[in-house]
Formats: structure tokens, sequence, C-alpha cells
């Protein structure tokens, strides 16, 4: 199979192996001249990165970088990169590495002409609406794990430093103009980073079939999604070299993003909180709470699960699935519980607050109340 293709969904996607060399080329078809490239401290000094910013100082675009990003992004984070975004006088942002750096560059390239605070245009109602459209800068977005998905996305998720609550910004010119998506540079992933952020992409799909609100072409995407990574994730983990596996995990961590337009649910709403106040890696936390999570669910999810464990070749339907899902965590040393994973002292009452007002819990298919999330948390501590 040649995994090779240039896509136009939900965004311009370059997609396949070898591609970053097209880095100059995407700036120019996003209107860019002269770039911030926005990454995490990890990724700052890493060779991947490094090459990136010879191919942009090559083309005369500079190798200007930006990498105060914390691994759950904060508004400092947001505030820092703003700064200098405006100081350099740069007219878009080059968003590059897991969900933080991509997180973080969407959020800086959003606020980057906005004259109203961050958490004004918190994914509540319209507050979307009240952001200056023409003070959006653009983005090009170069995803180096595959879970997330958020190169696909309009959103970013923000820690408020101050309440240690995970926000959601969003605006549909959030959205990446341009995408690159090269499997070569998703190689380098240590096993732990390649099983949380596959995991992460899984329960995008997991949550946005389960999902009651209407959306079949996210259903049917998400489908597919949750297949890729049940096929191609234990090889990527076994083989991170294997370059058709981890183009396949690429493929389905845009696709877990583009499903979840359908909608979350309490997988992402416990995960929020607990990675906000712990520092837990957010991926690895909602593969921990899945379980849990879907026999919650059972009552309104068990029958169309039947659909999805017959499509991945999975014996028993629902319960079927349930026990796939336990052994899928096991193979990848999952910690069972958000102790082993290293929440110490969770103040359950803080979380469970934090969780009822995340806005993934609007598309959890059954609602969720103060006693029946506290009896979550307490399953999964």
């Amino acid at each position: 199979m040649n995994l090779i293709g240039n896509w136009s969904y939900p965004t311009n996607i370059r997609f396949g192996a070898g591609r970053i060399i097209e880095i100059a080329d995407a700036c120019k078809a996003a209107g860019i001249s002269k770039p911030l490239l926005v990454t995490d401290r990890g990724l700052a000094s890493l060779d991947i990165t490094q090459k990136t910013l010879d191919l942009m100082d090559a083309a005369g675009l500079g190798r200007a970088i930006f990498s105060e990003v914390d691994p759950n992004p904060n508004d400092r984070n947001v505030d820092e990169g703003v700064k200098a975004y405006r100081d350099g006088g740069y007219d878009g942002v080059v968003a590059f590495g897991g969900g933080s750096g991509l997180d973080l560059g969407k959020a800086v390239a959003f606020m980057a002409g906005q004259t109203r605070p961050l958490w004004d245009f918190e994914d509540i109602g319209d507050w979307w609406t009240r952001a200056d459209p023409d003070g959006i800068a653009p983005v090009v977005a170069v995803p180096t794990t595959a879970g997330t998905g958020s190169e696909v996305g309009r959103a970013s998720v923000i820690s408020n430093s101050d309440s240690a609550t995970k926000k959601i910004i969003f605006h549909p010119k959030m959205l990446p103009l341009q995408v690159i998506c090269d499997a070569e540079l998703t190689v380098g992933m240590p096993k732990m980073i390649t099983a949380g952020t596959g995991l992460d992409a899984f329960a995008h799909c997991v949550e946005a079939y389960s999902s009651p609100h209407y959306h079949p072409c996210s259903q049917g995407i998400a489908l597919e999604g949750m297949r890729l990574v049940k096929d191609y994730l234990p090889v990527a983990y076994k083989d991170g070299n294997n370059l058709e596996a981890r183009a396949h995990m690429m493929s389905a961590a845009s696709m877990g993003a583009t499903a979840f337009q359908k909608g979350l649910g309490a997988i992402h709403a416990l995960s929020h909180p607990i990675g906000a106040v712990h520092h837990t890696h957010h991926g690895t936390t909602n593969a921990v709470v899945m379980p849990a999570v879907l026999k919650f669910n059972a009552p309104e999810i068990s029958a169309r699960f039947e659909q999805v464990a017959a499509y991945l070749g999975i014996e028993g339907g629902f319960d079927g699935f349930c026990s796939f899902v336990d052994e899928f965590n096991d193979s990848f040393a999952i910690p069972k519980s958000l102790t082993d994973l290293g929440v110490t002292d969770p103040d359950i009452d803080s979380l469970v607050e934090s969780a009822l007002q995340d806005p993934s819990t609007g598309g959890n298919p059954i609602t969720m109340t103060e006693e029946n999330t506290r009896a979550l948390f307490e399953a999964v501590i």
C-alpha cells in the first residue's frame, strides 16, 4: 500500500513519510512568510526539530522557535508565547510536536491579535463569537506523535494555572490551514509515549462512537479509527521503526479528533481534572479510566458496541470488547489505577466538581451527576 495522500478533510493534510520537506511550501500555502515554530521543551533540541528549522531557514523563512511549553500547557505559556510572537513581528505559527506543542501553538496564533483575555473564549455557548477573527494568525500543524489529533482540531486544551483546571478554548478559525503528517517524525517516540498517545486516539474514537449525538460521518470514522489502533498500535509499540504502522497510527489520531466532533464523554471529563492537578499523561490517563467508564455507560452503549466488536473481529459482543480493552491496556503495561499512575492524595470533591464542569460531560450517553461521577473516581483511584 502506498501510504501517501493529499487530503482536504477536515483541512488540507499532506500525508506521507518524508513530507516534512514540504514545510516551506505549506507555510506559503497558508500565507505565512515569517513563522514562529512553537514546540515543547523536550523537542526543541531534537534532530527532527532542528532539521525542520533548517528547512525553514533555507527557504528564507528564518528559524525562530518558542519552546517554553509545559506538558499540560497553561495560560502562562500562552502569554509568553504571544509576547514572543508579537515582539518578533511574526505572521503565522508552525505548531510542532505532540498535543502540548500543537495546542499551545494554536492558542498563540489565536490570541496573537485579540484584546480580550484568554478565558473569555472558553468553549461555552457562543463565547467564541467574542473573538476578532481577523486577529487570528494562520497555523501550519506538524504532529510528531500519533494520539491527540490536535492538528485537525478547532480548539486547544489549556490549563488555568490559578485554579488548576483544564479549559477548552474554541474557535472555528483555530483549525490549522495546512497539516503535514509525516510518520518519520514519530519513529523516535519511546514505547511509553507510543502507547499513551495511541490509546488517546483510541479513547477519542470510543467516546465519539459512544456519544448519543447524531453524526453518522463521525460514527463511521470512529469505527475505522478503532480498527487502525487495534491492528497497528501493537506493531508500532513492538517495532518503532515500522513506518507502515506509524503511518496508520497517524491516520487514527487525525480520525479520532475528527470523529469527536460528535462528542466526548466521561473518559475525558475524568482525565482532564486529573491531568490538570496531578500532571499525568493525558492519553495514559484516558486508558486507565476507560474500563470503568465503559461499564458505567453499558446500559446505553452495549447494543451499539455489538457492532464494534463484530467489525473488529472480537468475540463476545460488548463484554468481549470490554475484555479486549483490559487486555489491550495490559499489553502496553498501562497502570490499573490512578494510584498506580502516580496520583496521590486526590481531592475527590474538587475532581468531581471540575469533571462536572468539563464540556465533555455533554457527550456522555448517561447523564453525569455528582453521585455517579464520585463513584467513577472512586472506582479508578
